[in-house]
């Protein structure tokens, strides 16, 4: 039995769990998420906590179990607390701001770079410089902030780009290191 998937998944105070056959919606103050679990699975609520069950030993149904269990618990934790990543830019000129529903970033193209903010995510820029993307659905939060990085992602030279905050980029030395006297 796989150790994450057996774990019962515990329903905080104001957070409302539907189960209707394959589908799981989660409600709480955040916002209101659903999922469809697959059919191999069976998701029951009982006395305050959720818990998802196989209904075979065969190994793609092991392999489901303790993810489709993962996936749930991070829609509670999603409508209750919610997941925040942070990004920042780096590179002289470069910088964000938020203008309506869409995130406007020079990232020393000709043109600026304007990518729409998706339903259920909010995104603060800071100094210019740093993003914070705020969300409930966690998979859509991580979708955004790749989609986000790829328009720049940071290079190996001199590590000008759009990075996760945090992030180590591995550096080049460059030509001046090959040059000898």
């Amino acid at each position: 039995m796989s150790r994450i998937g057996k774990a019962p998944i515990p329903v905080p105070q104001g957070v409302t769990v539907t189960i209707n056959g394959e589908e799981v919606k989660v409600k709480g103050p955040k916002g209101e998420l659903k999922r469809v679990i697959r059919p191999e699975l069976k998701v029951t609520q009982e006395d305050g906590k959720i818990v998802v069950a196989r209904t075979s030993e065969e190994r793609n149904v092991r392999s489901l179990h303790g993810m489709s269990r993962t996936l749930i618990s991070n829609m509670v934790t999603g409508v209750t607390q919610g997941f925040t990543k942070n990004m920042e830019i780096v590179g002289v000129g470069y910088r964000a701001a938020v203008e309506g529903k869409n995130l406007v970033m020079q990232l020393g193209y000709s043109h600026p770079v304007e990518i729409p903010i998706p339903e259920g995510l909010t995104v603060t820029v800071t100094k210019n410089v740093s993003m914070s993307i705020t969300g409930a659905d966690k998979q859509m939060l991580g979708d955004f902030c790749s989609y986000v990085r790829d328009r720049r992602p940071p290079e190996v030279y001199k590590g000008k780009g759009v990075k996760y905050q945090g992030e180590y980029i591995r550096r080049k030395a460059g030509k001046a290191a090959g040059k000898k006297k």
